[in-house]
């Protein structure tokens, strides 16, 4: 056990995990006022995407070198990594959305968590483990300017605002959760 707590700390796990605890009060706190209006996916893709930022910083260790020549296998741990944290981060929204009103439904909170997930993990292989939040971010930041839209490549712009049955936003979270983790897991974090 002792392995797996020196892991959570090099990772900065308990900081990344209090931040995104502390966004997701906040954002639910926020968004009690009703200014979205109901069914609004804003707050939660909000919660969401700043929760799997701040996770994304434990994507890479203190010393690349050492992750590199351990004599452990790290694409099983890796990807467990990756999956973990954006379980956690999902995990988190529903806690908070169950004792206060609900902002969006489990498949949403499952599609897009394990999306932005993959698209951090993606990032962090690209443009190491400090910039991990960089792909998220951005992809946010289009997602919530973009015009609503009904061509394919918009929905596939704006997947994480979609609701939950839409084939064109299922399809990129899974693609994105299924790529960024396997380039995760066999690249690792970039130098």
């Amino acid at each position: 056990m002792r392995w797996l707590m020196l892991y959570a700390r090099s990772r900065q796990v308990p900081a990344s995990l209090a931040a995104v605890v502390v966004g997701a009060v906040v954002v639910g706190v926020l968004a009690r006022d009703g200014n979205g209006g109901p069914g609004d996916p804003r707050p939660a893709v909000l919660v969401l995407a700043a929760g799997v930022m701040a996770a994304s910083t434990g994507l890479s260790g203190q010393d690349l070198a050492l992750d590199r020549t351990a004599a452990i296998r790290w694409a099983p741990r890796r990807a467990a990594h990756v999956l973990l944290l954006g379980a956690v981060v999902g995990a988190v929204l529903l806690a908070v959305q169950a004792m206060g009103e609900p902002m969006a439904t489990t498949a949403f909170v499952v599609r897009d968590s394990a999306g932005l997930m993959g698209l951090a993990a993606l990032g962090a292989a690209l443009s190491g483990g400090q910039f991990g939040w960089t792909l998220p971010f951005a992809w946010l930041a289009f997602s919530f300017s973009a015009p609503p839209s009904t061509s394919t490549p918009m929905q596939v712009g704006t997947w994480m605002l979609l609701p939950p049955g839409t084939s064109a936003g299922t399809w990129t979270a899974l693609v994105l959760a299924v790529a960024g983790t396997a380039a995760y897991a066999v690249a690792g974090p970039r130098r």
